[in-house]
């Protein structure tokens, strides 16, 4: 391997390479640019295009693209060629600042939840100067916003940077109460935990479940699965170890700062984190980073499974957002310093996430809502439905102190003795970790662990952006007009904390002790997508994002039909898939053992031995009721589905297809799994649990 060094950031147009590459006036301009975030001019956007062109065809580029993020949930790029052509039948190879800025794609194939018609299909790319360019698959690719022709948000990009300005300022504002003056700029910073499944290709090639939806839709619990704990955080398998490396690398050269790697608890899972970014750049990288994985995995003979929960009985996987706050003078402002509970600027940054959680839990959950998670929130792997937070004992027993009014001395940290005279004493944390908290404070950032593996980061970061802003705002309001501020200040915390103390919870959160308790403090449990979607459009949700310019009305109606509408076809896509399987393949198998056991039957029927008694007629009984009662419920799942097609209502389809279709899919796999215990393996027609999770050695 090359030193890391060395290539890291090598296919990246950052800022060593603009102050190399660009005339110091039109780098000076670029960066004042990106600071200010001010228009760029297109005399300058000449230039650095130019220079832009001239580095990526260095490095092996034939193309450029504007790439963005649509509401799909992935990535989208339409590729340019540098050529223009001249007489004589050649070519040179050109870059406009024009081409730098603006794209112009067709936006009639993407989602646009109703903001367009079909036949409307002009939309428009625009450069994201705040993320640097890069190079893939010989492609110069430029992270752009994507809009309508008539300028809606079409995409995950522009809420998020609209967002950010909104905290930017609102921030700001509060900490002018405080004297900083100085600052100019106020950013929040992520870094995404990215959890993921590799499995030989051979084996998903043999799953069409797998090939259609992600996840298997039948599969029966195998002797073994992470009941040991023996693979989270064990030794990394050779051939994962070669693809791990090779990640780092293609990461690396794009500039993302791919940090741990691991193993995780369910067998075949492991997890990649990054450093800290700021927030749109870490978004642009977490989707970089879902693409490399599937494209080097596949370089290794591996297929890389991002979706919430590819097996049933093992963990499935999350990302986790670890979300801070800084100023553009390096200030965290959610370090709480030595002396936390003296601390009043952080004191109030905490209430204020405190409340803004408290108030708009239902859109945090939202913005964590999807087909894949709902496998996982709340089971015995991932935070409950329920939004609550983590503090810790300090932090906690400080917020107890300020609603009672009561002094509070801060806990030294203790020593922590191991036992043995070779290992010295260790520091102990005032804070534990709660893996059981949907929101959790850890140090100087809050953990929010409900993210779905397969999700951008975007839409949650939206919403902890907005709504953090929203009560800054509301505090700096009051605060601004006090006659005495340190008294203002300390009513306002003891008012605000009483008020939202609710939503604090240290415990466990897998327990059905919290369900109750949450449901007796009046937390909302929105188990299911469908129950949490209708709270992106209530008044409160609109409110709050129309006053900070982060979504216009149409915008969230558009979302949030959008969401219905992919929840319902992702449910309607593993019905059919489902169906497809058992009609074509489940059904002959059991057939064919059938038929097996009674042709042996006869054999011994024929030879006069009994047989009323036997194994193979007790065994052809069984197979023969799990049989009948799969193609029951097969017909079942069949009229449902048809009885889908009757639904016109987006709502009314996705609500169906939750309450109906997916409980006969669960049930229809109940059976099938059950008959697979007992057909041989050469018989079943597909690769069983055992063999998919123990395929890569």
């Amino acid at each position: 391997m090359s030193k890391v060094t060395e290539i890291f950031g090598s296919k990246v147009f950052n800022d060593e390479t603009m102050k190399e590459r660009l005339p110091k006036d039109a780098y000076k301009a670029l960066k004042k640019t990106i600071e200010e975030g001010r228009p760029l001019d297109r005399e300058l956007a000449n230039v650095i295009a130019h220079a832009m062109k001239e580095w990526a065809i260095e490095l092996g580029a034939t193309h450029f693209t504007h790439w963005f993020q649509p509401m799909t949930g992935v990535t989208a790029e339409k590729h340019d060629s540098f050529i223009q052509p001249e007489e004589g039948g050649k070519v040179i190879m050109t870059f406009s600042g024009k081409e730098l800025i603006k794209g112009e794609p067709d936006a009639s194939s993407f989602p646009s939840g109703g903001l367009r018609a079909t036949f409307e299909a002009r939309g428009y790319t625009a450069w994201d100067p705040t993320s640097y360019v890069f190079i893939k698959d010989d492609t110069l690719c430029i992270p752009t916003a994507f809009c309508s022709y008539s300028g809606e948000a079409l995409d995950k990009k522009t809420p998020l940077l609209r967002s950010m300005e909104a905290l930017d300022k609102s921030a700001v504002r509060a900490l002018k109460l405080f004297g900083h003056e100085d600052v100019k700029r106020v950013i929040t910073t992520v870094g995404p935990e990215q959890e993921y499944f590799l499995i030989d290709t051979e084996m998903y090639n043999k799953r069409p479940d797998l090939i259609y939806t992600g996840r298997t839709l039948f599969g029966a619990k195998p002797p073994k699965g992470q009941e040991l704990e023996d693979h989270y955080f064990g030794t990394i398998k050779p051939r994962v170890s070669a693809y791990m490396k090779e990640l780092d690398e293609e990461l690396w050269k794009l500039g993302v700062l791919a940090k741990t790697k691991h193993n995780e608890v369910a067998p075949a899972q492991h997890e990649l984190a990054p450093v800290y970014s700021t927030t749109n750049i870490a978004t642009d990288h977490n989707q970089l980073t879902m693409e490399m994985m599937k494209v080097v995995a596949g370089r290794h003979g591996m297929t890389c499974l991002l979706h919430e929960k590819p097996f049933a009985g093992v963990n499935g996987s999350g990302k986790h957002n670890n979300w801070s706050i800084s100023t553009d003078t390096g200030i965290n402002l959610l370090e709480p310093g030595a002396t936390p509970s003296q601390n009043t600027q952080f004191l109030l940054f905490l209430t204020a996430v405190i409340k803004a959680v408290d108030e708009y839990q239902e859109l945090l959950r939202v913005s964590v809502a999807s087909a894949g998670n709902d496998h996982r929130l709340g089971a015995n792997e991932a935070p409950p439905a329920i939004i609550s937070m983590f503090l810790g004992d300090e932090l906690e027993a400080i917020v107890e102190s300020i609603i009672d009014g009561t002094d509070y001395e801060d806990i030294k940290k203790k020593k922590m003795s191991i036992g043995a005279s070779v290992i010295p004493s260790i520091s102990q944390d005032t804070t534990d970790r709660n893996r059981t908290s949907p929101f959790a404070f850890t140090g100087n950032k809050f953990e929010f662990r409900s993210l779905g593996s397969a999700a951008s980061i975007s839409g949650p970061n939206v919403v902890l952006n907005t709504i953090v802003a929203e009560e800054l705002d509301k505090f700096s309001e009051e605060l601004e007009k006090a006659a005495d501020f340190d008294k203002a200040l300390a009513e306002l915390l003891k008012r605000e904390l009483t008020a939202h103390k609710r939503i604090i919870f240290n415990g466990n959160g897998y327990s059905d002790e919290w369900v109750k308790e949450a449901e007796r403090r009046g937390l909302k449990n929105l188990k299911s997508t469908v129950d949490a979607l209708p709270a992106f459009v209530d008044k409160k949700a609109i409110d709050v994002f129309t006053k900070h310019n982060v979504f216009t009305e149409q915008e969230l109606y558009s979302r949030y039909d959008i969401q219905l509408e992919n929840y319902y076809k992702v449910i309607d896509i593993e019905a059919l898939t489902m169906d497809a399987m058992v009609k074509k393949d489940i059904m002959a198998a059991a057939s064919d053992y059938q038929f097996t056991l009674a042709e042996t039957l006869n054999a011994k029927a024929a030879t006069g031995l009994p047989v009323d008694s036997s194994v193979e007629k007790k065994r052809l009984e069984q197979a023969a009721k799990l049989t009948s009662s799969m193609d029951e419920r097969l017909e079942k799942l069949e009229a449902d589905i048809d009885k889908a097609k009757e639904l016109t209502e987006t709502y009314d389809l996705a609500k169906f297809h939750h309450d109906v279709i997916f409980a006969d899919m669960n049930e229809l796999r109940e059976v099938v799994d059950e008959l697979e215990t007992v057909v041989p393996s050469d018989i079943w027609p597909y690769p069983t649990y055992g063999e998919i999770l123990y395929s890569v050695k």
